[in-house]
């Protein structure tokens, strides 16, 4: 199991019986990461980026993490190549990946390499902000959570399920 640790910028994985076997320092310029996904290759795909953070992407890590391989993403903002908190991650078993764009509130699809491919869901398919992705590869069917925040705590929200 990989946890993400969003302060300190590293990735720790543990055994299935919780025993930490390793954790990772993240590359200087990957701050404030939200999430981590190890592919079938090796490498890691990272999210990262707060509210007041400058940088807001997807990055491809090498296998021991010290080098950016691929990005997607930059300076924050709302554009196709832009993210405002790129807080979650899904992958397929091509290796396309799922983000979830917290304040665009969107999820966009990118190519193994991390080129854009296209929005899969889009701000007026959710009512409020999702925060966590889940794909179904065998049923083909994404699962967004789609949450409300009032005054920093979280209020209501359900689950979205589109088809990809």
């Amino acid at each position: 199991m990989l946890v993400t640790c969003h302060d300190v910028r590293k990735i720790k994985e543990f055994s299935s019986h919780g025993v930490l076997l390793r954790q990772m320092t993240l590359p200087d310029d990957v701050i404030t990461p939200w999430h981590a996904i190890q592919l079938t290759t090796g490498q890691y795909v990272v999210c990262h980026g707060d509210i007041y953070d400058a940088v807001h992407r997807v990055c491809l890590l090498s296998e021991d993490v010290t080098q950016i391989v691929h990005s997607h993403g930059g300076q924050r903002g709302s554009h196709t190549g832009q993210y405002n908190v790129p807080s979650h991650l899904a992958v397929d078993d091509n290796e396309f990946v799922f983000v979830a764009d917290y304040n665009n509130r969107r999820v966009t699809l990118l190519s193994p390499t991390l080129n854009y491919i296209r929005q899969v869901v889009s701000r007026d398919k959710l009512k409020w902000r999702q925060c966590r992705l889940h794909l179904d590869i065998q049923r083909r069917r994404l699962y967004v959570a789609d949450n409300e925040v009032k005054d920093g705590e979280w209020t209501t929200g359900h689950v979205v399920v589109f088809s990809v």
